[in-house]
């Protein structure tokens, strides 16, 4: 059964979810959760003219490793064992899809847990979706665990 257990954490409410049923597989299984903050250094190449790149990275870690510690927290209380790890895109081309399965094989993952916002339409194409991306390429299995968007009542968006 899952005995290493990888979970994507970004300090979003879904990624909290997800961190959750990590734990809960991690209690049933007697496993490990391992934690991963990737800071995506890639779109800061855009605005290197406009802001200074080294503090705007120094700031990303700094708020990976708040979410890091809050994860490692969470996993402690429930008397789960908890590894945690801060990871950074390596080129302007690696996405954090990318990254995040480069440490799940690394790390010998047997289940990556996710969140995902279920975004639909042309909000899913703008933002994009790095557990869509993930999910495509990984080698191990993985749980996505949908957010709690709010629902949009005017109109719904195919």
């Amino acid at each position: 059964m899952y005995k290493k257990i990888l979970v994507a954490m970004d300090g979003s409410e879904t990624s909290t979810r997800a961190l959750s049923e990590a734990v809960k597989m991690a209690e049933l299984t007697k496993g490990t959760v391992h934690a991963v903050y990737v800071v995506d250094k890639t779109p800061l190449f855009n605005y290197a003219g406009y802001y200074d790149p080294v503090a705007l990275v120094d700031a990303l870690r700094k708020d990976g490793r708040t979410v890091l510690d809050n994860a490692h927290a969470a996993c402690s209380k429930a008397g789960v064992a908890c590894e945690t790890e801060l990871i950074e895109t390596e080129r302007m081309t690696e996405d954090v899809a990318q990254t995040l399965e480069r440490c799940a094989e690394r790390t010998g993952a047997e289940l990556s847990v996710m969140g995902t916002h279920g975004r639909r339409g042309v909000r899913r194409v703008v933002l994009g979706s790095v557990a869509e991306r993930f999910v495509r390429f990984s080698q191990c299995p993985v749980l996505l665990v949908r957010g709690m968007e709010p629902q949009n009542t005017a109109g719904k968006e195919a």
